[in-house]
């Protein structure tokens, strides 16, 4: 009788054994089983170091009555920013850099020339008027704090640039044709030769969008048509901006 529950006993015991063993090790190996981490990699001599190029469409705010533009005002800006990173991912930034703009507007607001040689301005009718435009060249000095989620690794990636564009006018001129005469002023001693702004630029790898507000008037303060009114006039640029490494 005892002979015959022996290895029943021994059998129990001995599955008993490899269970236990078994789930011992499968316990320790869920404990002990490592976390992989991803690997990023930082260059800490990386910098986006850029060319840019904007076009924008220019429109003239804070106007007179009667003001109005026609046709495509347009503006080209290129330059060169050096980019200074600030954290040690080097996903925020300064940047600075050097420039050259050229701004023309259509519209109404004419400059001629009284009998006495001074110059008059004036909110015209379009019905009078045959042709009109401003145009100015620009020496720019753009200021900005940016942010991006690049890598040294990846020329695509998401910005936010805002900034403060500080300019200087090295040359202007405006045109005038009435149908009668053509008065052509340049170099106008009325134009603000120093003009500042805050402006935005964000997008996507190389299309962004681009928009520059002027923060002081186009002309030099209380400066008036010949009917009375104040040309206070600022400039607004809104168009594209291209960053070419």
């Amino acid at each position: 009788m005892k002979n015959s529950l022996k290895p029943k006993f021994d059998m129990r015991f001995l599955f008993s054994c490899l269970f236990l063993v078994s789930f011992l090790n499968g316990f320790s190996q869920e404990e002990t089983k490592p976390k992989i981490e991803p690997i990023v990699k930082i260059d800490s001599l990386y910098r986006e170091d850029q060319f840019y190029f904007s076009i924008t469409y220019n429109l003239l705010t804070q106007i007179p009555q009667g003001l109005k533009q026609n046709k495509f005002s347009a503006g080209l800006s290129a330059g060169f920013l050096r980019d200074m990173p600030i954290n040690k991912k080097r996903t925020f930034a300064i940047a600075a850099g050097l420039g050259l703009s050229y701004q023309n507007y259509f519209q109404n607001l004419t400059i001629s020339k009284t009998p006495q040689g001074t110059r008059a301005y004036e909110v015209s009718d379009y019905n009078d008027i045959t042709s009109n435009k401003y145009r100015q060249y620009l020496v720019d000095l753009p200021i900005e704090f940016r942010w991006r989620n690049s890598t040294y690794e990846s020329y695509k990636f998401w910005r936010v640039y805002a900034g403060v564009k500080l300019s200087y006018v090295i040359a202007n001129k405006s045109v005038l044709d009435n149908g009668e005469a053509t008065y052509s002023v340049k170099n106008n001693p009325d134009i603000n030769k120093f003009q500042y702004g805050v402006y935005l630029a964000t997008g996507y790898n190389t299309w962004n969008v681009y928009i520059n507000y002027g923060l002081n008037t186009l002309f030099k303060k209380d400066l008036k048509t010949t009917s009375g009114q104040n040309i206070n006039v600022q400039t607004l640029n809104a168009g594209l901006i291209f960053y070419i490494l």
